[in-house]
């Protein structure tokens, strides 16, 4: 077999770059794409293999110390190898080429989140974004090149973005195929790549994206918008954007499927008189009948006040629940009118309520319908 160094036409001192200024220039010469002759494909096979041993450090010293010939010993296995070959194709070009590997790609998708308010959901919102992602880059526009140049044919895989390799085993010697390292597979090579993206075809900038909230989103609602991703490399298509909803608690009203809950305190008086009273709601005003003799307890429920449905459309209810207040301080006048108010009523004197009549069961259940 003839010796390495010879096939390369470099010396047994070469450095790793020599060897592989070297291979590429045969490389160029023989590979079955340019030249199709039986010859060059032998001797692409010789030229493949012996790169293959020489620019792996390990494989090299081995060789150096006369472990090919060793190896040479199984020569015996021929008919074997023949049969690999079979399978895997000839060195000059009969194995079967993958297309080179594509330089764009789709882009990653993106997570955002986004704190809203209570009020935002009752009817939705809209509501922009800010992300920190790729973009395409506006000088090379994707193409990952210098304006005004393009990329180049691989010249060692020929642009197929693979070559074959010689693998001497047990069985002969095995033919396979592998990513081209000249150009990552990709069958062309930037000989002058943009120097805004470093060849990339994206650069990482903050954009805004508008975003409509739709009504009666909750905490921990991903919204997806479509393309609104990270662009890919060389430009490919964009992945998508996710958008994690978070709601803020509120100081007056809390929530319960589409219905808004809140706690009306009354006084004493009004509780034992009744009124009319007026509150701020989500959405503007809301007028309030308090009846004579309300309870502490007491649930006043006002229709399609509500939080607009997600996916119904429909408002859910306002329930307010009433808290009497008793006043803890009073003048000798008004504790006079009091127990005067007393004397007339008549009131029963404290006693254990039934369970379902009792304070704490209305409180349990003061906003359930």
């Amino acid at each position: 077999m003839a010796d390495h160094y010879d096939v390369l036409g470099v010396s047994r001192e070469a450095s790793a770059e020599e060897i592989k200024k070297a291979y590429r220039k045969l490389a160029r010469r023989l590979h079955p794409d340019v030249n199709a002759t039986p010859e060059a494909a032998e001797e692409f096979k010789n030229v493949t293999h012996a790169y293959d041993v020489l620019s792996d450090p390990e494989q090299r010293r081995r060789y150096d110390m006369g472990g090919d010939e060793q190896m040479g010993g199984f020569g015996g296995f021929g008919g074997f190898g023949d049969v690999f070959e079979a399978f895997f194709g000839a060195a000059g070009g009969g194995g079967r080429q993958g297309r080179p590997r594509s330089r764009r790609a789709k882009g990653e998708d993106a997570l955002v989140r986004l704190s809203l308010e209570l009020g935002d959901v009752v009817f939705g919102t809209r509501r922009e974004v800010e992300i920190d992602t790729a973009v395409l880059c506006d000088t090379c526009q994707g193409s990952c090149c210098q304006p005004g140049t393009e990329p180049e044919r691989c010249d060692v895989c020929g642009g197929s973005g693979h070559v074959q390799r010689q693998v001497r085993s047990l069985l002969g010697n095995v033919v396979t195929q592998q990513p081209c390292g000249s150009c990552q597979g990709f069958g062309t090579r930037i000989p002058h790549p943009c120097t805004t993206c470093q060849g990339q075809g994206r650069v990482r900038s903050r954009r805004t994206v508008g975003l409509d909230i739709p009504a009666g989103v909750e905490t921990g609602l991903r919204l997806q918008l479509p393309g609104s991703g990270e662009v890919g490399p060389a430009g490919g298509p964009n992945g998508d954007l996710y958008v994690e909803v978070h709601v803020e608690p509120h100081a007056v009203f809390s929530r319960e499927s589409d219905d808004l809950l809140a706690t009306l305190e009354v006084s004493m008086t009004d509780a034992i008189l009744g009124t009319t009273t007026s509150i701020d709601g989500l959405d503007g005003a809301v007028e309030l009948e308090i009846r004579p003799g309300i309870q502490s307890g007491d649930v006043l429920k006002i229709a399609d006040r509500g939080i607009t449905g997600l996916r119904s459309k429909r408002r859910g209810d306002l329930r307010v629940a009433v808290q009497v207040v008793t006043p803890t301080k009073v003048d000798h006048k008004t504790r006079q009118l009091v127990e005067e108010l007393a004397t007339r009523t008549k009131a029963p004197d404290p006693r254990l309520a039934e369970h379902q009549q009792g304070l704490f069961s209305k409180l349990r259940d003061r906003f359930r319908a």
